[in-house]
Order: C-alpha cells, then structure tokens, then sequence
C-alpha cells in the first residue's frame, strides 16, 4: 500500500508541511515520486512515522528521533532515560515553585488543592498511628537505604528546603553503617 503526502498526513493528524520538514532534514523522506513527481510513501516509511510520533509523544526532539531512527544500534532506550530524568528535574523545580509560592502567599489551604501533606500533618498522622520519633528516624534510614531517589522525592513532597532534605538524607545514609 502507498500513501499520498495529503494521505499519511492525514492518517497521523499532521500537516502537509509538518511532513514536508521531516523531509527537510531527513527524518522521513518518499519512498519515491509518482505521476507529477508527487511524493508517494511505502507502508514502511508509514511506519517509520508511527515510530516518530511515538517519540514525539515521548517529548523527544526531532534531531533524538533521527539518531535512534537512523542509528544501527538501537539507542532509544538511552535517550528515553535521558529524557525521564530531564523531566524528573523538571517536575522538581515546579515543586520548589510550588512550595515557594505557598510559602510567599503565606496560605496553607493551597497545599491541600495541590495534593501535598504538609510535614507536620504526616507527622501528627505518625504519632497518632503510634509510630514515635524514633520509628521516624528508622523510616528515613530504610527509605534512604533501599530507595535514595524516591526518599529525596518523598521529602520534596513535603515541602521541605533543599538544605532540610540534604540534611535528613545525610543522617540516613550515616546510620546505615
């Protein structure tokens, strides 16, 4: 089956334009050229673009696209994890943001539209479920211990300050010893 420029484009939601710049730079070029030299794709460049938008959906940029695309070793998995961590750092500092402007705002009720439990209420919820300060220090010990990434993550939920965090996990780490 081939597919006309107006065809695939219409198949993936795209512009005509969107397909002639992946042309362009040389992200997905015709198989060949029909009558009045219009571009005409084969079922594999089809699939090459389901591969493009399934990158793109992704939040990879088109120059990543091309590299795993073209590249003889599959490299996707590598640029895939690159871009969970860009985005891991990216959703940190929209908490500090988050956090920084209850802060400035000086309104509590915000914390609660924002799904966030405020660090004392977690702590009052810990003393009332009988778990003491002690059972608290053995709970940073163990999150640090077996999961370092989701503990710092736990700690910015909370709200706490980079210097606050960096402190706690500190101690986690020294008691493991």
């Amino acid at each position: 089956m081939t597919f006309t420029i107006g065809k695939l484009a219409h198949k993936f939601n795209l512009s005509r334009s969107t397909l002639l710049y992946y042309d362009s730079i040389g992200l997905l070029s015709p198989a060949g050229r029909g009558n009045s030299n219009y571009r005409i794709y084969s079922e594999s460049d089809c699939k090459r673009l389901e591969q493009i938008a399934i990158y793109r959906q992704a939040g990879l940029s088109l120059q990543q696209i091309k590299e795993i695309l073209d590249s003889k070793k599959c490299n996707a998995a590598v640029s895939l994890e690159a871009k969970i961590d860009e985005i891991n750092e990216e959703i940190n500092t929209l908490r500090q943001q988050q956090h920084f402007i209850i802060e400035f705002l000086q309104n509590s009720k915000l914390l609660q539209r924002i799904g966030i439990i405020p660090k004392d209420d977690l702590v009052e919820l810990l003393h009332s479920a009988g778990i003491d300060e002690t059972g608290q220090w053995k709970l940073h010990n163990q999150f640090e211990n077996k999961f370092p990434e989701r503990h710092e993550a736990f700690l910015q939920l909370l709200g706490l300050k980079s210097s606050q965090i960096s402190k706690i996990r500190e101690w986690a780490r020294r008691e493991q010893k």
